[in-house]
């Protein structure tokens, strides 16, 4: 095959914890009698909060058919190549296993939002239940405790806590508990997971992802600071690095099985093509991929997620940061032509009918 399939989760193979009924009868097309993939295939996911394996063995049951862990690529799988921070302490936010997470990804010194508030218990204030009874003095024995960079897994569950620790971080340099101090900008780095405003799942209506707990972190920093909040990097869906690192896992899949064709098309299916991020962020990751060998990636968008066919462009593009039809993060620059998919379909079956003509392809 000269091709590979990039597949969406949420919306395109299941809804929550329900699987869409088209997608077991696509996957059958895709494997042979011995349950090999008849070619390559990453399940691109911006959940971040459990580990490869865990997401692998869910989709092996939903589906009915074996996948490796080496398939599936979470929202903070592109952290592995973010090598110079993973020796330094870092403050992990999130749900789930965020330590097992943190270290599988390489990094040696993750603290917790919970670790950091048992530290300093006199910063979380904001419900009057969980304010310490007793005023407590050990935060000058935390003073010399310094974080180098906050690493952004996923949506939180107490979002005041994280937003006001987060805060106290980025505005003390690394130093919590201190007093805040402003003339160090920018802040510590900042390295975020999953961009998604809202996704999808048994209610009838979208659920607020971890892209609007972002978007509450950067307009409380602005507020306060005057300043725009910075990131080192941002990754998941649709940034060009996470189908960069997409496309490293596909081709280690086809050198694996022997293919030896080179890929020429990524079909991101129930996903748009990557967009493109201000010029202003660093890339220190370029360095860890080999370059993007594809010629293109084309988007076959389903409807059975988030997805509206009916959704208009806007007529000024410069503002499109606030129409609802651009639902994307405030660092990605907005083109009316990404918005449009190369193909819509139904399901995730008709997607995969759709490629395999368009490619010419009979298993």
């Amino acid at each position: 095959p000269s091709f590979g399939f990039l597949f969406d989760i949420d919306g395109v193979l299941v809804r929550g914890k329900t699987p869409i009924p088209a997608a077991r009868t696509a996957f059958q097309k895709l494997v042979n009698s011995q349950g090999q993939f008849l070619v390559p295939v990453v399940f691109v996911t911006n959940a971040g909060n459990c580990l490869r394996q865990k997401k692998a063995d869910q989709l092996s049951h939903l589906l009915g058919v074996p996948i490796s862990q080496d398939q599936v690529m979470m929202s903070h799988s592109p952290l592995r190549m973010f090598k110079h921070y993973h020796e330094k302490c870092v403050l992990v936010s999130g749900q789930g296993p965020l330590l097992d997470i943190a270290k599988d990804l390489g990094f040696c010194r993750p603290i917790t939002i919970d670790t950091l508030r048992d530290k300093h218990p006199l910063l979380d204030a904001v419900d009057h239940d969980r304010r310490p009874n007793v005023l407590h003095f050990q935060e000058q024995l935390y003073r010399l405790f310094s974080l180098s960079a906050v690493v952004l897994f996923g949506e939180p569950v107490r979002w005041e806590t994280s937003l006001q620790l987060i805060i106290d971080v980025l505005l003390t340099s690394g130093y919590p508990g201190n007093p805040y101090h402003q003339e160090n900008y920018p802040h510590i780095p900042v390295l975020a997971c999953n961009m998604d405003l809202m996704w999808v799942a048994e209610a009838q209506s979208p659920r607020f992802g971890h892209g609007t707990f972002m978007v509450c972190l950067e307009n409380i920093y602005k507020k306060i600071t005057g300043k725009d909040l910075k990131y080192e990097a941002l990754m998941g869906k649709p940034s060009r690095l996470t189908y960069q690192y997409a496309e490293h896992l596909l081709r280690a899949q086809a050198l694996h099985r022997h293919w030896k064709q080179p890929i020429h098309t990524l079909y991101a299916v129930g996903g748009s093509a990557s967009l493109s991020q201000d010029d202003d962020m660093g890339h220190s990751w370029d360095n860890e991929l080999a370059p993007a060998a594809a010629a293109q990636c084309r988007s076959v968008l389903v409807c059975t997620g988030v997805y509206n066919p009916h959704t208009e462009v806007p007529l000024d593009t410069r503002d499109s940061i606030t129409e609802t039809v651009f639902h994307g993060h405030r660092d990605f620059r907005f083109d009316p032509g990404l918005v449009e998919p190369d193909h819509i379909v139904p399901d995730v079956d008709a997607a995969v009918d759709l490629v395999f003509q368009l490619e010419n392809f009979a298993p």
